[in-house]
């Protein structure tokens, strides 16, 4: 029992000799109250670091959404237009075999039947590709043929098979065309021999 007794008088010369020293620095005090951590002021400012990378990330969340909600909206009536190309390529082939047998009202309602057709793919964004007379452009046409022309450039569309289009600044199908090429010149151009629907 006698151990016990000299552990509490060492707690007790302890206690004694900070009761008799000095009150202790303001330093000491508050390092003593934050138990040895950074000042509040450190803390301030790792915790506003903190909100600011937070809030940036936000943010660029916000963005990104927005940008993929956008393309959805604009990429969302593909595949709705692209199952309609067939219906406007009948159309348009109805027009071109119209015969003079056929009455004039036929042809007229076919005529205003296709031109709303397109006026309302193209309120979608969907857009002809030009290629008829314009150069031979392997991101927009697909060459089926090449034909022989001397009174034509070389490598222009000099005939469409089938018309291709555009939405929203993206090839939906391109145009099946036949590009011309000079007298006793090689074959430069790889032919599209595959239809579509192998693809």
């Amino acid at each position: 029992m006698a151990w016990l007794h000299e552990e509490e008088d060492v707690g007790d010369e302890e206690i004694i000799e900070k009761k008799e020293g000095e009150r202790p620095e303001p330093a000491e005090r508050e390092e003593e109250l934050t138990g040895g951590g950074p000042g509040p002021e450190a803390e301030l400012a790792d915790l506003k670091n903190k909100y600011v990378r937070l809030y940036a990330d936000f943010e660029n969340y916000k963005k990104r959404m927005q940008k993929d909600k956008e393309e959805v909206v604009k990429y969302c009536t593909e595949s709705i237009l692209y199952e309609i190309l067939p219906v406007i390529d009948n159309l348009e082939m109805a027009l071109g075999h119209a015969s003079d047998d056929v009455s004039e009202g036929l042809v007229k309602g076919v005529q205003i039947t296709l031109r709303e057709f397109q006026r309302v793919v193209e309120k979608f964004g969907l857009i002809p590709i030009e290629a008829f007379g314009k150069p031979f452009d392997p991101s927009v046409h697909h060459a089926m043929s090449q034909v022989v022309r001397p009174d034509v450039d070389d490598r222009m569309v000099v005939e469409e098979y089938r018309k291709g289009y555009m939405l929203g600044g993206k090839v939906l199908r391109p145009s099946l065309v036949a590009v011309s090429k000079r007298p006793g010149e090689g074959m430069e151009i790889e032919i599209n021999t595959q239809s579509e629907e192998e693809e």
